[in-house]
């Protein structure tokens, strides 16, 4: 009974078994390892994690060919089992190999590999790149006919395959990986928000983060120059637009060391003369004021700033027309938070917390800002501003007083000047 046949057969078995769980781990292993760390791995001079990265290349190509040569050990295997059993036990023997090679498969050639592969991705995957870029090769012409058949099947059921797309985007990745870190406390707050702060630059337009023109403070040419002196000295902002006659009328950007070094300059000339400002002209000193488009996205106009070397923007719509202004420091704030210094003053923080649990905010805070800084999902997708947000879902500009409940908030106008909501009251519902 135990002749040379019967251990030929066991042994072929479990050699089969072995290779069954070489296939599962490598697939686990592959799919699993992290492309950034082999990425580094391979700069480092790592030939296996070069190759893994590869092989990884076309997914659909590597997982067709590991589960080809996965499904014919198996079934290899378990035929080889059913034929010895049966020699052995008769016809009861084809029940207890499906048991026996059920369990055999299930522990040594699934979980056991995949739960090594699992733990030590990497490591694992630079390690049977080489004998799985073999199989690759080998099952290459097989897994090409197999992938035609497959989305010619689809194709009949309206499904589309694109075998150049991912599942998830790069972005799309770190940024579940980032929310995943922080709900399970391994990731902090504001390391989730700089980082995905900067991978949103290319996303986000100067539109979004620009300061009205509303609330731009500029200097008027034909004042006398000590009064716009005074205006400088008096202002938070070193940088001031100068307009003539009217707003739009941008002349240039005046800076206040320039302003006052071209005075002082004055002064010296006329010893301390009190007539030494008469004909100072500002437009003298002004630099000459830089626009961009409105549309111009973060990342475009950071590379903009850093070529021209400056710091300041005034941002125009289509037909040319002031819509505001963005700054380098505007920018920044988009990705390491609210940047302030001693001059910035405490009422002009857009976002305060009374005692009750209230949130006092500025109509014109962004919704990205306020989910920053709140730790909120607000939904950005129909307005820019938390007050552009109240009157797309109240249809309507809200009076001083009114109340909406929307989005689990609770949103009360606190004040209101012309059309515009400049304040606002908001309490979460849960």
């Amino acid at each position: 009974m135990y002749d040379a046949a019967f251990w030929i057969t066991s042994l072929s078995i479990l050699g089969l078994l072995v290779c069954s769980g070489f296939f599962s781990g490598s697939e686990t292993a592959l799919t699993a390892a992290s492309r950034g760390k082999l990425r580094s791995q391979a700069d480092r001079g790592s030939k296996g994690a070069q190759r893994a990265l590869e092989i990884t290349e076309d997914n659909e190509r590597l997982i067709g060919s590991v589960l080809l040569g996965n499904n014919l050990v198996n079934i290899l295997a378990t035929s080889l089992a059913t034929a010895l059993f049966t020699r052995l036990f008769g016809d009861s023997g084809v029940a207890l190999a499906t048991l026996i090679m059920t369990l055999l498969v299930l522990i040594f050639a699934e979980v056991l590999p995949k739960t090594y592969a699992i733990t030590n991705a990497e490591s694992a995957a630079a390690t049977v790149s080489a004998p799985i870029k073999i199989v690759v090769k080998l099952f290459a012409p097989v897994v090409g006919a197999v992938r035609m058949l497959v989305r010619g099947i689809l194709r009949l059921f309206g499904v589309q395959t694109d075998p150049d797309s991912h599942i998830l985007a790069i972005r799309e990745e770190i940024e579940g990986a980032l929310n995943l870190g922080h709900s399970e406390g391994a990731v902090e707050k504001e390391e989730r928000d700089r980082i995905l702060g900067a991978l949103d630059l290319s996303e986000r337009t100067v539109e979004e983060i620009m300061l009205h023109r509303s609330k731009i403070e500029m200097v008027d040419a034909d004042r006398p120059a000590s009064e716009i002196l005074q205006q400088c000295l008096d202002s938070p902002h070193t940088r001031l637009p100068i307009y003539r006659d009217k707003h739009e009328n941008i002349l240039g950007v005046v800076h206040a060391k320039d302003l006052l070094r071209a005075l002082y300059a004055r002064r010296i000339a006329a010893n301390g003369a009190d007539n030494a400002f008469d004909g100072f002209e500002i437009t003298e000193v002004a630099m000459e004021a830089y626009f961009t488009p409105e549309t111009t996205t973060l990342e475009d106009q950071m590379r903009q700033f850093l070529h021209l070397h400056t710091h300041f923007a005034l941002v125009v719509d289509e037909y040319g027309t002031l819509q505001g202004l963005v700054t380098l420091e505007d920018i920044l704030e988009e990705i390491v938070g609210e940047i302030t210094d001693e001059f910035d003053l405490e009422e002009d923080q857009p976002l305060k917390r009374t005692e009750d649990g209230d949130y006092i905010i500025d109509g014109g805070m962004t919704i990205r800002d306020l989910n920053r800084a709140a730790d909120w999902s607000l939904p950005d997708e129909e307005a820019n501003t938390i007050a552009g947000l109240v009157i797309h879902e109240a249809q309507t500009i809200p009076t001083q007083g009114q109340v909406f409940s929307f989005h689990d908030f609770r949103f009360e106008v606190i004040e209101r000047q012309d059309n515009r909501i400049t304040k606002l009251k908001i309490r979460p519902l849960t």
